[in-house]
């Protein structure tokens, strides 16, 4: 990402991806529909955001501050008129203030956070990998999402259950802030144990 492009369209949602991650959305709304047509002229994405159910939404603080920026990879025409896209989790950032367009879509301004370092898992939680291999078993419609899965990388592996799991959104967020794969592993482990 061009580091010199500091402000992105923002799309809050209660669900989240990470780098690497990838979700299908429905477009309806003037706002957002416009928000990717203006992606697709600019090719610049935009950024997708977690809600902050306490967050004051007159002062935009119902957006949390670490949100990912998506590239949209496929789209169609749905039955129902609506716009279906495929997005793709690239790079994590930070957002430093938020404005409000006057059809209500929000623009951030942002500072892109450096990518999580990390070694190779070489299966060091191999509950993480098997658990996420019942996933895509059970869910067909998500495992066709990722043609390419990345179990050998706990980068990747942490993502995945991150936007999976439902979890508090502030734990989510205090998570995806930590940087820290070998952090969100180990959270995660600790949760396979409860069950």
């Amino acid at each position: 990402m061009n580091s010199a492009a500091h402000q992105l369209p923002l799309f809050p949602l209660t669900a989240h991806i990470l780098p690497g991650g990838r979700m299908k959305l429905r477009i309806f709304e003037p706002r957002y529909l416009r928000m990717v047509k203006e992606s697709f002229e600019q090719n610049n994405g935009f950024g997708l955001c977690m809600l902050n159910p306490q967050g004051n939404v007159e002062s935009n603080g119902h957006i949390f501050p670490v949100g990912t920026h998506v590239q949209v990879i496929d789209f169609e025409a749905l039955n129902d008129g609506m716009l279906g896209i495929t997005i793709e989790g690239g790079e994590l950032f930070n957002i430093k203030s938020i404005h409000t367009e006057k059809d209500g879509l929000r623009i951030g301004e942002i500072e892109w956070q450096s990518p999580w370092q990390a070694p190779v898992c070489d299966q060091e939680h191999p509950a993480l990998v098997a658990r996420l291999e019942e996933v895509f078993a059970t869910y067909p419609e998500l495992d066709e999402l990722y043609p390419e899965k990345h179990y050998d990388d706990i980068r990747w592996l942490c993502g995945r259950w991150l936007e999976l799991l439902p979890l508090d959104p502030n734990v989510k967020q205090e998570l995806i802030s930590s940087q820290c794969p070998k952090k969100i592993s180990e959270y995660i482990c600790t949760l396979f144990e409860c069950f």
